[in-house]
């Protein structure tokens, strides 16, 4: 059966940069016959303190291990500066007065609006402030911090000096934590007294302060500065934290950045030169710092956010991401920031006080440009229709998705309830590693059609290959890959470049290996259809299977853990984990060691990382050689254990059926 295909709405082709289907292939295929120029014309609205090299030095790169290592650069020979772009040059051409954030707090009522003039402000006293304590050009800090101005203000104070940040997710455990802050060996942490999302309080320099002490009892690293920023509306005040300042270590925000210039001269770096580092769950279950350099990001992050979203002048874009994962990165920090955009940003959750809150506060700033992932939208979805039709909405033009390939039917839900079925629906398809949307509509020219991807982007040129590595013409299914580079693409594994080349260039000699599973249609439109390697996709996240395993076998009761995704109607995918305890414990065990094991999970990792369900397993299928077989444990985890196939090539084959036994026990 074909799929329903939407037109854009009139009012959004009207005006739009690209209104029609046929420019948008016009200049698809100009970006992939001349990058060049293509790149180079939109790349010319910003400011460059020294310009790139032009022929065949703009841009070089080997995608071909055969060949030699992989590498990749755009804009050689340029020096410029992110900060300067996403900040100065609005306030040099006037526009100092112009809002950047409206901040919406976890609880209504609380809000505040940034100008572009006073974000430049507090992010050259914070950059101003790390330079005093010798934070410098190349140097790295690690920042742990809420939805609040001042997180996207380090990271450009960051840029600014052309030290390297990496932001961890305010939900993390001090744990893993601690695991990215080892890898990363920072100058300075940032972070803040604590947080509050939804009804519930979390004490961040709690969490830091513990992630510290794992390092200092394991002798690992010494950090000579934190800065905590006291964050008053999360209600926990700093003399009412239970973290207490470590003399000589820890400084409040507010007793040293306001003293700080408003002045701090800008640090140019080459357009190669790093500008963050992001840590994102692999199979081997140690997590990854996926680096990404300076213009080639800056111009994806730009480019994207000015095609993908329509951007105009007048628009209110809310992006609900996280600044600890490349969303908020590339969809709140830098691409609205380098067009000079008016933002919401929000501290709080979308259910919270009521399913109601995110249409409240679409009406309440007038946004056009609404940016969330389909975790959410399921949630609310299932919170019903009356949360939604009581708001206005009337304000919205765009509606995007991210994180996940969203549903047909929560798609339907979010064109024809929140949209009113007079929008432009953008389900964008990228990653951490692409650093910007790599296939997705335009809003003013693809025809729409509810859970596809749609089309590539300028400068992207995805294939479909076959088990044999073989490309597949037409319609048909396999392995996405993509044959060449694109300038917002990850450069290395921080401190690993062996690993960027085996994890992504391995597998397919002279491609891109995406991880993703992929189905073309007829008209050319891409369907995502999830991960085919050994990382789960929750909500929008990634989490390493093997980094779950690992978490479960640190506990004294649990010999061997298997963790398989599984479908679920909101997360997307949901953790399943199969579990073998010490020998002498009978099965099912006391209902005490199941929590036991989630809060183990929880500690290690994080609540991002719970698993739905812990499977009892005496035994796990495994080949001769002791291999574990996952399409096994997927086969009984999903209870499709009729489509088991043949088992003879298990080591015992009774393990399966003993496993279907102690289902749901």
């Amino acid at each position: 059966m074909a799929a329903a295909v939407h037109q854009p709405p009139e009012h959004v082709v009207k005006g739009a940069h690209v209104d029609s289907l046929a420019k948008y292939k016009d200049m698809y295929a100009r970006s992939l016959s001349d990058p060049e120029g293509f790149w180079g014309e939109f790349a010319s609205q910003f400011h460059w303190n020294k310009k790139w090299s032009t022929g065949a030095d703009f841009h070089k790169y080997n995608f071909d291990l055969n060949k030699g290592g992989i590498s990749l650069s755009w804009f050689n020979g340029a020096e410029t500066n992110v900060c300067y772009n996403c900040v100065d040059r609005h306030v040099k051409e006037g526009n100092g007065d112009r809002v950047a954030f409206f901040w919406e707090g976890n609880d209504v009522g609380q809000a505040t609006t940034t100008t572009y003039k006073e974000l430049q402000d507090m992010v050259c006293q914070i950059a101003n402030y790390m330079k005093s304590q010798g934070v410098g050009k190349g140097d790295d800090v690690t920042i742990y911090m809420p939805m609040v101005p001042e997180l996207p203000a380090v990271m450009l104070a960051c840029a600014r000096i052309g030290a390297v940040f990496s932001v961890v997710f305010a939900g993390f455990s001090a744990e893993s934590l601690a695991g990215r802050i080892s890898d990363s060996s920072p100058k300075m942490v940032v972070t803040c007294s604590a947080v509050k999302r939804g009804p519930k309080h979390i004490e961040l320099k709690k969490i830091v302060d513990e992630a510290l002490q794992i390092l200092d009892n394991e002798e690992e690293l010494h950090i000579p500065r934190v800065l905590v920023y006291d964050h008053k509306a999360s209600g926990v005040s700093r003399d009412a934290i239970q973290a207490s300042p470590v003399e000589g270590r820890d400084v409040w925000w507010q007793d040293v950045i306001g003293d700080q210039s408003t002045d701090c001269e800008v640090t140019w770096v080459g357009a190669e030169d790093p500008l963050f580092k992001l840590y994102t769950s692999g199979s081997t279950g140690k997590p990854k710092g996926v680096l990404h350099t300076t213009a080639g990001y800056m111009i994806g992050a730009a480019a994207t956010f000015n095609y993908v979203f329509d951007y105009k002048p007048d628009d209110i874009f809310w992006c609900t991401a996280d600044c600890g994962w490349i969303t908020g990165h590339s969809y709140v920090t830098f691409g609205p920031l380098l067009m000079g955009a008016k933002q919401v940003l929000f501290e709080g959750v979308p259910t919270y006080p009521d399913a109601g809150r995110c249409w409240e506060v679409c009406d309440k700033y007038g946004v056009t440009l609404f940016y969330t992932a389909p975790t959410a939208i399921r949630t609310l979805m299932a919170c019903g229709e009356q949360h939604v039709t009581k708001h206005k909405r009337t304000s919205l033009r765009i509606l995007g998705t991210v994180g996940e390939p969203i549903n047909p039917e929560a798609w339907r839900w979010y064109y024809e309830v929140v949209g009113n079925s007079n929008v432009s629906v953008v389900d964008t398809w990228w990653q951490t590693e692409t650093g910007a949307h790599m296939i997705t509509p335009l809003p003013g020219a693809t025809p729409m059609k509810p859970g596809s991807a749609t089309l590539p982007f300028f400068g992207v040129e995805p294939a479909i290959l076959d088990d044999k590595g073989n490309e597949v013409e037409g319609p048909g299914q396999g392995y996405l890959v993509i044959k060449r580079p694109w300038p917002s693409m990850m450069r290395t594994v921080a401190g690993d470049h062996p690993r960027f080349e085996q994890t992504y260039f391995s597998h397919y000699k002279g491609y891109y290996f995406t991880g993703d599973g992929a189905r073309r249609d007829e008209d050319g439109y891409y369907w995502i259809l999830g991960r085919v390697d050994d990382v789960i996709n929750v909500s929008g996240h990634r989490i390493g299977t093997a980094e779950v395993e690992s978490a479960l076998v640190g506990h004294h009761l649990c010999a061997e853990a298997a963790v398989v995704p599984v479908d679920h109607p909101i997360k997307g995918q949901a953790i399943y984990a199969f579990v073998t305890l010490m020998n002498g414990i009978e099965y099912p065990p006391d209902e005490s060691v199941r929590k036991e094991l989630v809060a183990q999970v929880r500690k290690a990792i994080g609540p991002i990382a719970t698993p739905d369900v812990i499977h009892w397993a005496p035994g796990l299928p495994k080949t001769r050689s002791g291999k574990i077989m996952r399409r096994v444990l997927r086969k009984i985890a999903s209870k499709e254990e009729d489509q088991l196939g043949d088992t003879s090539t298990l080591a015992d084959p009774g393990v399966v059926q003993v496993l279907l036994e102690l289902r749901g026990k």
